[in-house]
């Protein structure tokens, strides 16, 4: 009993220590799996805590688990507008792409490393694919907006190229361990198993779980838990047929995120504290496992390549896979250095670890320095790289916060609150007057909140800077509705332009009124078709075109995805004119 006391206490404690030092890894600009990293080989048998750790089967069973976990989170966290913007490009990257960085890599591997070619080729494609783990993490805290098209393809990407590692690794794998039982139409196979079965598998279980949470009467603590077990349960049945449970997971997740009800809110809270124990205790393992003398005597291999990888190899893959679809240059290079490799590369190294397979210490020493590499380099300039390449766009007025009040199973009330800032539109403003327009039919004034208390209202009451005030509102309408409440915003004004101009107005007629000449292609055409023919059918909020010297910036979409407004930026000459 003593000896479970003990460990219960380490775990905490390391646990414990980790999330407290997630404060200062914000202020050091450092990503936080970096620190549960940390603390682990801190407390690792060469750190001051000095706890042997080489249990490499344990460490693999908490890697699928915390990994399903965080896979079904991310995909629950998916809207579906995201897939429509990078769906094509995302699995073409997802297959081709981790293909191409493999063969680059492998090649470079085996040559440079001095080491039997299936090694080499093993090694690349267990540092092959971006993880899931590090993506989400790190590009939702980076403190940026980056443009949908960016993001969504990098969350894609990361959620959708396990199955072709896995693929490759496990194919490796066997041709080093029993070369005489692999072969291309065995390794064909398994790569039909693997995308086929998880996508059948995590489409059929993610519509059957979204039905059951819409039905089923539960606790609402009760519900994430269903959602989890129900998970798990898939990743292991999709995995005992031969498919992806990777895969898998993150479909169902997907579609379960996407197919709201009264339950949604309550599985969303829950699921975002159990990735986060997944993360920590995923990194805790992984930094207890690892040796800091092994990673150092191997530091020069890792050096060479991770820096082959992040500046040849990905580059390279990326732009191969994917500059037939519309990609900007700078969206190119920010989706190239954005290949950043977690807790997938180091789960996958232990599988030639437990079968035994000759140098497997040797890779493993390597994928965990490499994994420190891009944290520690490509992880840490995420937000650098987005301002420096112009991938941001300014965050957009949204609601402060947001509760959701269901009537019955199938119809919600949303309530949400807004800040009134200095200079906006409220300020000085009744509350009822934020609702008179038609474009906020079925909105009501709920509640005013000042210095912390509830303010009664009259006729006479208008709202002040500082003031807090809730509103019902029809779901689509937070961020619009929001612009109200918002202040002067020198960034958004100087990015979009001081001006907005509809999607269907002519190109040659809006120059002509600056007296700016344009194409001759262009005349006659309306500007949304101009942003067809240069981004195709999916338009995402900040991209650009030029017509005889204005920018026209896309600047609000609707809810289908259609454009809604344009900002314009008048060149300085035609102002004076």
């Amino acid at each position: 009993m003593e000896q479970f006391n003990t460990l219960f206490l380490i775990m905490a404690s390391l646990l414990f220590v980790s999330v407290v030092a997630t404060r200062m890894s914000a202020r050091l600009g450092m990503p936080l799996l970096l620190v549960f990293l940390g603390v682990g080989m801190l407390a690792g048998e060469e750190g001051i805590g000095g706890i042997r750790f080489n249990n490499y089967t344990a460490a693999a069973l908490v890697g699928q688990l915390a990994l399903a976990i965080i896979l079904l989170d991310g995909g629950l966290r998916t809207q579906m507008s995201t897939v429509r913007i990078a769906l094509k490009p995302a699995s073409v990257l997802a297959t081709a792409g981790v293909a191409g960085s493999v063969l680059l890599l492998g090649l470079f591997a085996t040559f440079f490393l001095g080491i039997d070619w299936k090694l080499g080729f093993l090694m690349a494609a267990i540092v092959g694919s971006t993880d899931a783990a590090a993506v989400f993490s790190l590009l939702r805290n980076s403190g940026v907006r980056l443009n949908s098209r960016v993001s969504a393809t990098l969350e894609l990407e990361s959620g959708l190229n396990d199955p072709m590692a896995i693929l490759l690794v496990t194919a490796l794998t066997g041709l080093i361990a029993q070369p005489e039982q692999s072969g291309l139409w065995q390794v064909l196979i398994m790569l039909v198993q693997q995308l086929g079965l998880g996508v059948i598998f995590g489409l059929a279980a993610g519509k059957l779980l979204a039905f059951i949470l819409k039905r089923i009467r539960l606790a609402e603590g009760l519900y994430a838990l269903m959602i989890a077990s129900g998970g798990l349960m898939l990743f292991a049945v999709s995995n005992m047929f031969g498919g992806s449970g990777f895969l898998a997971v993150y479909l169902a997740g997907l579609l379960i995120g996407n197919s709201r009800n009264n339950a949604t809110e309550h599985v969303l809270n829950v699921m975002d504290g159990l990735a986060w124990l997944a993360q920590a205790a995923l990194f805790l393992v992984l930094g207890l496992l690892v040796s800091p003398s092994r990673l150092l005597d191997h530091g020069w291999q890792a050096l060479a390549i991770g820096a082959f990888l992040m500046l040849v190899a990905r580059p390279l893959a990326v732009w191969l896979s994917i500059r037939w679809f519309r990609y900007a240059k700078r969206e190119l290079i920010y989706i190239s250095w954005v290949g950043l490799r977690g807790a997938v590369p180091v789960t996958l190294a232990l599988m030639p670890l437990m079968m035994g397979v000759q140098g497997s210490m040797l890779l493993f020493d390597v994928t965990f320095a490499v994994v420190i590499l891009s944290l520690l380099v490509q992880g840490t300039t995420i937000p650098v790289a987005a301002r420096r390449l112009d991938v941001v766009i300014p965050p957009a007025p949204e609601p402060q916060a947001s509760r959701e009040l269901w009537l019955t199973r199938t119809l919600p009330v949303l309530m949400q609150s807004f800040a009134v800032e200095a200079g906006s539109d409220a300020e000085n403003s009744h509350p009822y007057a934020m609702t008179r327009s038609a474009d906020f039919s079925g909105s009501r004034f709920f509640a005013l909140v000042r210095d912390g208390e509830m303010l009664q209202t009259n006729m006479s009451t208008r709202m002040q800077a500082g003031d807090v005030v809730w509103y019902v509102l029809p779901e689509d309408k937070g961020e619009e509705f929001a612009e109200q409440f918002a202040g002067n915003v020198p960034g958004r004004q100087q990015f979009y332009g001081e001006f907005v101009v509809r999607p269907d107005a002519r190109a040659d007629e809006l120059a002509q009124a600056y007296g700016l000449q344009t194409k001759p292609e262009e005349a006659g055409l309306q500007l949304v078709s101009l942003f067809r023919q240069r981004f195709g059918d999916v338009p995402v909020a900040g991209d650009r075109i030029n017509i005889g010297g204005i920018e026209i910036t896309v600047k609000e979409l609707d809810e289908h995805s259609h454009i809604k407004w344009l900002g314009l930026k008048i060149p300085r000459s035609a102002e004076a004119g």
